[in-house]
């Protein structure tokens, strides 16, 4: 991790970036089948305008952000969501599972399949458009080597994130609440579920022995639950934050309005989230302690705590002087890019990654930042 961490601190080269190919030709296989069809037709059919190298380097790391996305709700749909042939490769799901998401809302699995459907169709379209547009494509395909659950329903297939050891950050959920704070001020919010921000937790079963018990069972969903949240306010702020550095006005566009669809994504599991069932339990395998709490009772409860509170608070906004306002927050643009990628990776979400996959999401987060509008 440590050598990860000099990665982010470390200055972009852009040059030495485009010099070497980090970003890799192709589309990527979950989406070929919607992309390849088509290349030739749409790089013909170019739409009005020119991108700057600094909307291609907003778009390329949207592109993998989209793609890591797609690999991890794909493993979620997989086990809990609703099975049709509308994604590559469900199995039937895994009913144990499902039924403990079922909890957190009767609808989880029609929003796990919806929300993992958006995800694909925003990798692929970006990737179309970069394409349009005379640009490459972004290929994390040769980094698919994580393993699979070997729960009934998962696919044994190369994965890119790992959902087996994660570390979630809930800030997110008084972040939100706060009507005083903003982390674009520099302010810090405490933990919703502090057990889930501390060890490695998993949030699908790893194997059917993990549903032998219905608490255990019920905290992976919840584990999930929370992790839906986080992975969508994270995409919901990126997409405003890069917004801002985007030159193009179809490129920015396109960021505007699949960043509106991340945003509604968060509104949903910030809503369902609040749902899951009080359980406190001791992972069987690692031993490694989760407990969710009742946040609406002490020592929770209050504004920042309380449950139906999932529309953001009015709060402090570009200057204290201001009078406050309902916003998603964090919205400051500078060092966007690599602070998700920090997010992420901190998220536990590339556990087994190699040292060539973060170099490159890395790098693909340091070009984005690096964008300046006009250039």
């Amino acid at each position: 991790m440590k050598n990860v961490e000099e990665m982010l601190s470390r200055p972009v080269n852009r040059r030495s970036f485009i010099k070497n190919g980090t970003i890799a030709a192709g589309a990527a296989t979950v989406g070929m089948g919607l992309l390849g069809h088509g290349l030739t037709a749409i790089a013909q059919d170019t739409a009005t305008g020119s991108l700057t190298k600094g909307d291609i380097a907003i778009l390329r790391y949207l592109a993998a952000a989209e793609i890591i996305e797609t690999d991890l709700w794909l493993q979620y749909a997989e086990l809990g969501g609703v099975q049709d042939n509308e994604l590559p490769g469900l199995t039937g799901g895994n009913i144990p599972y499902t039924l403990a998401l079922n909890q957190l809302d009767g609808d989880m699995a029609q929003y796990i399949h919806d929300n993992t459907e958006d995800e694909l169709t925003h990798e692929t379209f970006i990737n179309a458009y970069l394409v349009s547009k005379g640009a490459q494509p972004v290929n994390l395909d040769h980094f698919r080597t994580l393993p699979s659950s070997k729960a009934t329903g998962a696919q044994q297939i190369g994965r890119l994130t790992n959902l087996m050891q994660l570390t979630v950050d809930t800030s997110w959920w008084t972040r939100l609440r706060s009507r005083t704070q903003n982390p674009d001020f520099g302010d810090s919010f405490p933990q919703a579920i502090p057990s889930l921000a501390v060890g490695k937790h998993t949030a699908i079963p790893r194997s059917d022995r993990d549903l032998n018990s219905a608490d255990f069972t019920q905290a992976i969903a919840n584990t999930a639950g929370f992790h839906f949240a986080f992975i969508e306010q994270g995409g919901a702020s990126l997409y405003i934050q890069l917004a801002q550095r985007v030159t193009n006005v179809e490129a920015l566009r396109v960021v505007l309005s699949i960043g509106g669809v991340e945003i509604a994504h968060f509104q949903t599991w910030h809503d369902k989230a609040g749902n899951a069932p009080n359980v406190s339990v001791t992972d069987p395998l690692t031993g490694v302690k989760v407990a969710f709490p009742n946040l609406n009772a002490s020592p929770f409860g209050g504004e920042d705590f309380q449950t139906n509170l999932i529309m953001p608070e009015p709060t402090e906004f570009l200057s204290k002087q201001l009078p406050p306002v309902s916003i998603i927050r964090p919205s400051e643009t500078k060092g966007a890019a690599v602070a998700f990628a920090k997010a992420l990776i901190n998220d536990g979400l590339f556990i087994g990654q190699t040292q060539e996959f973060f170099a490159e999401f890395v790098q693909l987060a340091q070009e984005a930042d690096a964008a300046q509008r006009g250039i």
